[in-house]
């Protein structure tokens, strides 16, 4: 699983490059963990080049972009240590580990927002709204990401659970009628399961939402889809950046539902917020009880 392709490929092609786009290889090469981190700007301002042949300097070696760009690079510092990431290197100190799993988590959410479009958003975000019930299926880390979910959106006055087990999640798919939303969370969409319960919660009339792979099994049973494509191989390795994009997209979408529900719905939400104050010490520090 040794992956060194692009650092590799960067400096046998240093001679191709034009002059600018060979300071950016120089900045790159010097300390490539550090270049993960960076910003676009950041890396034009240190390579004294515009923007532009940053992006033009990452298309050549067939990345979309930037943030597509810092993917490759983070993957080609290390082969990576199996079960934990494939950005961090076997040896690796605390101050390289942390700036690659922060780089490569910063460069995945970057390429994501690129990715999903705001009409998919808008699709999933009408189906949500319209949910007599909605129920969250995730397993492993997606079952996670699925608690967290049940966690924001029963605030919005609609029956919501979250399930992460398969027994639970294939019968509940049963028992769906017209009205019903499903959301399945599986970064791959390749999970037999979790495939099976959506076209079961389908058949029984439930829309289905899928937050997985493109072009995977469980993208074509669902009724609508976010499809996020990154590098990480999760069949490998720890899940992690496909973790805090599935996180972001759940924000996104719970945004979208408080943004329609409108102002009159805010006093709701505050209600609810209000209620935690009592359990909590005053900001500071605690009252002195004597």
């Amino acid at each position: 699983m040794v992956r060194h392709d692009l650092l590799d490929r960067i400096r046998r092609q240093l001679d191709e490059l034009n002059r600018s786009e060979r300071k950016v290889a120089d900045v790159i090469l010097a300390d490539p963990a550090s270049a993960t981190s960076m910003s676009i700007a950041t890396l034009a301002q240190l390579a004294s080049v515009s923007e532009p042949t940053v992006n033009r300097f990452c298309r050549s070696f067939e990345a979309k972009g930037y943030p597509d760009f810092k993917i490759k690079l983070a993957q080609s510092l290390a082969g990576g240590t199996p079960y934990v990431s494939q950005a961090v290197e076997p040896g690796d100190s605390a101050a390289e580990y942390t700036n690659k799993i922060f780089g490569a988590t910063i460069a995945a959410l970057d390429l994501a927002r690129r990715e999903v479009t705001p009409e998919r958003i808008e699709r999933v975000v009408d189906y949500l709204i319209q949910a007599r019930q909605l129920h969250f299926f995730g397993l492993g880390a997606s079952g996670a990401v699925a608690q967290d979910a049940q966690h924001k959106f029963f605030r919005f006055n609609l029956p919501v659970t979250a399930y992460g087990d398969v027994l639970m999640q294939r019968m509940v798919a049963a028992a769906c009628h017209t009205g019903d939303v499903v959301v399945v969370l599986s970064w791959t969409g390749r999970t037999r399961d979790l495939v099976d319960i959506a076209r079961l919660a389908r058949e029984n009339g439930a829309v289905v939402l899928g937050i997985t792979a493109p072009d995977s099994p469980l993208a074509a049973e669902c009724t609508e889809t976010l499809e996020v494509a990154t590098p990480e191989d999760t069949d490998y390795y720890m899940p992690m950046t496909s973790r805090m994009i599935q996180l972001a997209l759940i924000d996104v979408l719970a945004t979208g539902v408080t943004l329609r529900r409108g102002e009159d719905f805010l006093p709701h939400l505050k209600k609810i917020k209000d209620s935690l104050q009592p359990t909590r010490y005053p900001a500071g520090g605690r009252d002195d009880q004597s």
